[in-house]
């Protein structure tokens, strides 16, 4: 499909992988693996915790004070949706928080 000003929107669009993550204009890093409340997912260095758990399935990350599932809203930092326990530390923003090898994420999936 062209634009008005003849330039192919084909071109703009990014492709997917079966598993969500884009796979056309965008270089991946390194596999690697993390944990999510113990189970071994995949993922890649420079991916934020948000995107990896995004891709991986999850799309609620805890429950709020009257129980009702939260997850990604802002993506930037800015709402606290997305608090998650890494390696047993405190709460942590999942979009702002890259992922590493061997780390343990802990969500309250539901």
């Amino acid at each position: 499909m062209n634009s008005p000003n003849g330039v192919s929107m084909d071109n703009l669009r990014v492709g997917k992988k079966q598993d969500g993550r884009a796979c056309k204009s965008v270089e991946l890093g390194k596999e690697i693996i993390f944990y999510v409340n113990g189970k071994p997912t995949q993922a890649y260095q420079g991916e934020t915790i948000h995107a990896a758990l995004i891709c991986a399935g999850y799309r609620q990350f805890r429950k709020s004070k009257t129980n009702q599932p939260r997850g990604v809203f802002c993506g930037m930092g800015v709402c606290y949706e997305c608090l998650v326990t890494i390696d047993n530390g405190p709460q942590r923003q999942a979009c702002v928080t890259l992922v590493e090898e061997g780390m343990e994420v802990q969500i309250d999936a539901g």
